[in-house]
């Protein structure tokens, strides 16, 4: 038996999985994000903490003979969020996450201090990722700042609560800003131009490796047995990665989580931070790949639901269904918390237009999809013009229950689409394959491959013709904030 988990930004997932990789149990807790200021985005790792205890004494409960099996348990987590520790490992602020921006002026002065980040880090410097967040708090928190002992992601904070270790995967620490990515080693330039010592990032270890073990107090708690091995783990998307099969170059898959992603594994280090691709280390050694990322997907769906008064997401894609048949004529542009591939902009907003009277909700909720769908097409477009082949694609994440949706995005994009058993176990799932490989070795090619095909959904001819000019007005609606913006270090 294994466990995966996943710290997401709405919820934390734990599985419960056999050797056969069916899924035995799963335990989900709510999460929620504070917003004190405009851009700010936060948590409280506390939270997650008790969220993973909460998650498995319900585990144990529910399924305590098989908890009493578990040999290894795998750790994937929401990437870029900043956790401050001092010397006694406390927690020094709320954690600073992946969407928030505050840190675009921090960009500005990271990659002055390193003209050569981009060709170090394969990325541009943008307010998503760690490092800045560190130079933020430098410039602001001045007092907090000089605290800082240790800096880790959300997952390795779990992983230090779980084991007392400070250890980090390929994968997660790739989206910092801090990693060398071709060497997969910390960049001592790029770590000291945020004013930290070296000694501040935790030790690195692929995600297929073991990284510590489950202390012997909380084995006892969750009805574990002792010596419970944790796999080095991995960034969200990369574990969703291994959980869908998707390692050898050229496979990809959508995300349709709270943000969107447009995931391609490659088999070297292939920057292209001009149209803010991110390129980043695999989860399995010796791979890479690179990612197209929009900042608010599903989230959308969840927002429109919210101010339309809709009962939740699922009645409104129904009443979509019923009421849309086909491309709409009002569009959505999907930047409500700013957007990375391809524009970068932290100050992008989110917006409709071609509304009338006759405007139903359904006309809304249909909007959204499209604008989601366009967004994505951004970030194939975006890879594409890297060189990178696209052979297939499969979707993941919680928006991949939708078979409308999947109509939409593959009559957008062009493309066929793969819906796989098990893709809305996300990351989770990929997690408790990384547990089995620390614990097994067994080579990653013969473990991660795709689970059973349930249905293949192809574009909608009748529609492509209409979404193609959807498209560029699509594209010509987004105006640029004016990001980035630099101010003197």
């Amino acid at each position: 038996m294994f466990l995966g988990i996943d710290l997401g930004t709405s919820a934390l997932k734990a599985l419960l999985v056999d050797t056969d990789e069916r899924v035995i149990g799963e335990a989900s807790e709510a999460l929620t994000v504070q917003r004190p200021q405009p851009l700010w985005s936060e948590q409280d790792p506390a939270d997650w903490w008790q969220a993973l205890d909460r998650a498995l004494r319900r585990l144990r409960q529910d399924h305590p003979q098989e908890m009493a099996a578990v040999k290894a348990l795998g750790l994937s987590g929401q990437m870029h969020g900043a956790v401050l520790l001092d010397g006694q490992d406390r927690v020094l602020r709320p954690a600073i996450l992946w969407n928030d921006g505050r840190s675009s002026a921090e960009c500005g002065i990271l990659e002055d201090r390193v003209p050569t980040s981009r060709q170090i880090t394969g990325n541009l410097a943008m307010p998503g990722f760690t490092a800045p967040k560190l130079l933020w708090v430098q410039r602001h928190e001045p007092e907090i700042f000089a605290q800082v002992v240790k800096v880790l992601l959300p997952k390795d904070y779990l992983r230090l609560c779980l084991s007392g270790e400070y250890l980090s995967d390929m994968s997660d620490s790739a989206g910092t800003l801090w990693l060398d990515v071709a060497a997969r080693a910390w960049s001592p330039a790029m770590v000291a131009a945020t004013g930290l010592p070296l000694s501040a990032m935790p030790g690195l270890v692929e995600g297929t490796a073991p990284a510590g073990s489950v202390r012997a107090d909380l084995a006892q708690d969750w009805g574990l047995s002792p010596g419970v091995i944790i796999a080095g783990g991995a960034g969200d998307n990369a574990a969703g990665a291994v959980g869908i099969g998707c390692i050898e170059p050229g496979s990809g898959f959508i995300s349709l989580g709270t943000s969107g992603v447009l995931f391609v594994a490659t088999p070297n280090f292939a920057p292209n931070p001009a149209q803010a691709v991110h390129s980043f280390c695999h989860a399995v050694p010796a791979r890479w790949h690179q990612m197209a990322v929009m900042l608010s997907a599903a989230s959308c769906l969840t927002w429109v639901s919210r101010v339309t008064g809709a009962e939740n997401e699922a009645a409104l894609l129904a009443e979509v269904d019923a009421e849309t048949t086909a491309p709409g004529s009002v569009l959505f542009l999907p930047y409500l918390s700013g957007e990375r591939t391809p524009h970068n902009d932290p100050h992008a907003t989110g917006q409709f237009s071609g509304l009338t009277h006759a405007t139903r909700r359904s006309d809304l909720g249909r909007a959204v999809l499209e604008g989601v769908g366009f967004a994505f097409a951004d970030g194939l477009a975006a890879l594409t013009a890297a060189g990178t082949q696209v052979n297939s694609l499969s979707v993941i994440g919680g928006g991949a229950r939708s078979r409308l949706w999947g109509t939409i995005l593959a009559s957008i994009l062009g493309k066929p689409l793969d819906y796989r058993h098990g893709g809305d176990l996300g990351p989770a799932f990929g997690a408790a394959r990384l547990a089995r490989l620390a614990v097994t070795g067994e080579d990653p090619r013969g473990l991660c491959l795709p689970p059973l095909l349930e249905q293949t959904i192809f574009p909608n001819p009748a529609w492509q013709d209409a979404y193609a000019a959807q498209y560029q007005a699509f594209r010509a609606a987004y105006r640029p904030s004016g990001f980035p913006h630099k101010s003197p270090a």
